[in-house]
């Protein structure tokens, strides 16, 4: 199985790049496991719904340009669906079962994600109506990967 996480924007706290760098190894025991980063569009702090809107086209374009036609393609999206860990667990192996062995998850800019992104998102998914910083997301979604695996296992690590 083949997943990735594309996200906007470059890693810069330490500490999470540490806490990625576990899973991410934990991780390659059950798949080939990869994060991609694109540019950020750089704009001023307040933008017109107009400008906003260009940025999250601009972003989305560096996002699809990273997502090939056979991945099965989970957006985070604040409107998403909330599955617990156990869901996106199944979900994840019916995937598998079924053929869909490339599987990304997208996690978009500050401004969220562009219309064509959402379009072409196979699930959107939420994890719950709190506000997480773009980076931590990466952690979070991270360890929820290992954690779908690590259910498929029956291991204690989920309990």
């Amino acid at each position: 199985m083949n997943i990735k996480i594309i996200v906007v924007g470059k890693l810069k706290e330490k500490y999470l790049k540490q806490g990625i760098a576990e899973y991410s190894k934990r991780l390659s025991k059950f798949c080939k496991f990869q994060i991609i980063e694109v540019p950020d569009e750089k704009a001023p702090e307040s933008l017109s719904d107009a400008q906003m809107n260009e940025v999250k086209v601009k972003e989305g374009e560096r996002i699809l340009g990273k997502i090939k036609d056979r991945d099965y393609v989970f957006t985070l999206e604040i409107k998403g669906k909330e599955r617990s860990s156990e869901e996106l667990s199944a979900e994840m192996a019916k995937l598998a079962t079924y053929g869909n062995s490339d599987i990304t998850f997208v996690i978009g800019g500050s401004l969220g994600l562009s219309d064509a992104v959402m379009k072409r998102s196979n699930s959107a998914i939420s994890f719950g109506r709190f506000t997480l910083p773009h980076q931590l997301m990466r952690l979070v979604l991270t360890e929820q990967i290992y954690r779908s695996f690590m259910i498929q296992a029956g291991s204690p690590y989920h309990k």
